[in-house]
């Protein structure tokens, strides 16, 4: 209900209004919302860990796998393909670079994601099939938040663990963009000149408004798995004699207790 009312404020515009611009506002009150979940003040205070960014990684990879999968079927629709930009933007390649860095070359097993996850990408899959104009939301809100937000986070995981190099840190670059201020204007006027109805274009605003409400609740669902991997490590050392938990025993308990807890539910 409360997705639909934020939207609405928006079903009149005046004529010539910006499509980006409107975004911008009809989602304002959720970016700040999204800004202020544990895993997004961590990245401000510049206190992001390891086992963080590695799920964040993880929910990253298969957000885009079904993002980048829906825009390659409709890259032909018309208010896709003008801001299909596969070459410039596609992030599946380097999220798989950087898991395969953190977990090894068997990582598509190891692999632990949210019931929020699954949600959002379940939408992602219905739109792409029954709605594709929906996409133009999803596709802005993801990629030109990673080409502003997204750099200034890069250098916070950098720093923050201590990576030398690149290794680890693949999404945040865009080798095929030489100018991501130029990109992004470049992809602004593509956008909006994406010919909408009014119903369309209240659709794109108020798909927008989900976008990040996913977004949301995917960091607070991160936050929960790490708790419950956190509480799960102590209770193994507190239970002597049993030796310590492998990766692979912490990565068990906290599917196990997320599947008790409901948070594979979807």
């Amino acid at each position: 209900m409360e997705t639909k009312k934020s939207a609405r404020k928006y079903d009149t515009w005046e004529e010539g209004s910006d499509l980006s611009e409107q975004i911008k506002e009809a989602t304002k009150e959720n970016h700040v919302r999204a800004e202020n979940t544990e895993l997004m003040l961590s990245y401000q205070r510049g206190q992001i860990t390891l086992p963080q960014y590695k799920l964040l990684l993880c929910s990253l990879h298969e957000i885009y796998k079904v993002l980048e999968e829906e825009l390659d079927k409709n890259c032909c629709h018309p208010a896709v393909a003008p801001i299909y930009f596969p070459q410039e933007l596609a992030r599946l390649e380097y999220l798989e670079s950087d898991l395969e860095h953190f977990f090894g070359p068997d990582w598509s097993g190891k692999v632990i994601v949210p019931a929020a996850t699954h949600r959002y990408t379940q939408r992602l899959r219905e739109i792409g099939q029954k709605n594709p104009v929906l996409l133009v939301a999803h596709a802005y809100t993801r990629y030109l938040g990673d080409l502003s937000g997204g750099q200034v986070l890069g250098k916070i995981t950098q720093k923050s663990l201590r990576l030398t190099g690149k290794e680890g840190l693949s999404f945040f670059s865009f080798p095929g963009v030489t100018s991501a201020n130029r990109f992004k204007q470049l992809y602004r006027s593509r956008m909006n000149a994406i010919e909408l109805t009014e119903a369309e274009r209240a659709a794109v605003l108020e798909e927008a408004v989900r976008a990040f409400e996913f977004n949301t609740q995917v960091f607070d669902d991160l936050q929960k798995l790490l708790c419950v991997a956190t509480e799960a490590s102590k209770i193994n050392r507190a239970a002597l004699p049993f030796p310590p938990l492998t990766p692979f025993t912490v990565g068990l308990c906290v599917t196990l207790a997320t599947i008790g807890t409901g948070m594979y539910l979807l």
